[in-house]
């Protein structure tokens, strides 16, 4: 049986003065088109969904000032427990310090793009249905926007009411990363990342849903369909927006910017956080754990060899495992393998926590419209149960149209070791949220 936890109030009220949201404005002038970093997919989801991917321009201004990419530290056997804390409370520390005047003058206007990847039925004569429902994932920092796709095929077999997916990547993510490499700062605010996905929304994803083939780079709406979206929602669709950790933080964010645009949210595991004891202790040694993490290996056969060896990867789903090998890597110039996301940059977002405790700050003003359903892992070790009064405390933060659950097999990649019961819980929460039915009730 399932289990969630009852209603817990919140205990610290300190403000972290929440800063305002910075508007979207258009690029001026002509924009050079990329091309896709990675070859076009060919094959599809379970033989009925079509995968696309395309990219748009991320928006403007930036809000994250615009300084150097700091060199990662030496790799090193050597390091013990508190020396990689050490390291990493030094990065935060550091990344706290660059970002305290970033809203004091945005003018950062430099180009950078972001990729989606586009899941919709082959079938052209599929039945989409009116304001039927679209799925929107934001993944997690270090992983690409592919790894979805291992609980996307148990989320299908079992709900085929969903007419289209998008799945969303950071600009300094998977093929995002690639596009901009040139270009990424030294310094990341996810508030970004959610004006990123606010620019997606409003201006770009299509009218409706099609199952012909789109542009790899989506065209811009009209502003007076941008403007109508911001007041009264989608036209034509009804939009699912799901995201784990960071993803779900900025998930949120937006939300709480443009409510008309959410049906319902659903929340796995976010960093929605006062980052204060345990959470901020544990920050930090995430944080160095990264900035040491190996990036190139001489194959896909060895990185996969060398992540089934790791702590970190021993627990995951084979398939979501062989998702990072395939879509997480990419050959570079001297024939070797690395990785998408440098470790410096996955750092960088990491070591970034303002935004997560002024979303922390900002949940009770949520939009009661919107349902909320947090996901909560459940295993049984150190970090999780230090962990569960924050947990507690998080999921009642807008009491109003909200539930949670807990994984009790998952620890906090929630979306990696446990893809299939990620997947039920979703199903089950589609199914009674908009009164439909599936012809598979379990997978």
């Amino acid at each position: 049986m399932a289990s969630s936890f009852p209603y817990t109030p919140t205990t610290l009220r300190t403000s972290v003065k929440p800063r305002p949201w910075v508007p979207l404005k258009h690029h001026e002038g002509r924009v050079e088109i990329p091309s896709l970093p990675s070859k076009p997919r060919t094959d599809t989801l379970l033989g009925m969904y079509k995968i696309s991917t395309h990219i748009i321009p991320a928006a403007n201004p930036r809000v994250s000032p615009n300084t150097p990419v700091p060199e990662p530290p030496p790799r090193s056997s050597k390091r013990n427990g508190r020396d990689i804390k050490k390291l990493g409370l030094e990065f935060m520390e550091q990344q706290a310090r660059q970002g305290e005047d970033g809203y004091s003058g945005v003018v950062d206007e430099r180009l950078l793009w972001n990729c989606v990847n586009r899941y919709v039925k082959k079938d052209r004569d599929a039945k989409i249905r009116m304001k039927g429902i679209t799925l929107f994932l934001v993944h997690a920092a270090g992983f690409p926007k592919e790894t979805w796709e291992t609980t996307l095929c148990y989320l299908l077999a079992a709900c085929g009411v969903i007419d289209e997916i998008w799945s969303w990547e950071s600009v300094q993510h998977g093929d995002s990363a690639l596009l901009n490499r040139q270009n990424l700062s030294g310094s990341f605010d996810w508030t970004d990342n959610a004006r990123d996905i606010a620019n997606f929304l409003i201006n770009y994803m299509p009218e409706e849903v099609e199952t012909s083939a789109l542009p790899v780079q989506l065209r811009r709406l009209p502003a007076s369909v941008s403007e109508t979206r911001q007041k009264s929602g989608f036209s034509s669709r009804t939009l699912v927006v799901a995201g784990h950790s960071v993803g779900g933080c900025v998930a949120a964010l937006v939300a709480l910017h443009f409510p008309a645009l959410f049906s319902s949210l659903i929340l796995v595991d976010p960093m929605i956080d006062t980052f204060t004891e345990f959470p901020w202790e544990h920050a930090q040694s995430l944080v160095g754990r990264i900035l040491l993490r190996r990036q190139h290996w001489p194959s896909r056969e060895d990185a996969l060899r060398s992540f089934k060896s790791s702590p970190l990867f021993s627990s995951w789903h084979p398939d979501v495992l062989r998702l990072y090998v395939d879509y997480g890597l990419y050959e570079d110039e001297s024939g070797k393998v690395a990785l998408k996301t440098p470790p410096v940059h996955e750092a960088i977002v990491s070591a970034n926590v303002r935004t997560g405790r002024e979303t922390w700050e900002l949940m009770e003003t949520l939009d009661e419209n919107i349902e909320l359903l947090w996901i909560l892992p459940g295993k049984q070790n150190r970090e999780v149960s230090m962990m569960e009064q924050v947990l507690k405390e998080r999921v009642w933060r807008r009491p109003a149209n909200s539930s949670n659950i807990i994984i009790k097999s998952s620890d906090h990649l929630i979306p990696h070791e446990s893809p299939e019961a990620l997947a039920q819980i979703t199903t089950d929460f589609l199914h009674r949220k908009y009164g439909v039915s599936s012809t598979q009730s379990k997978l």
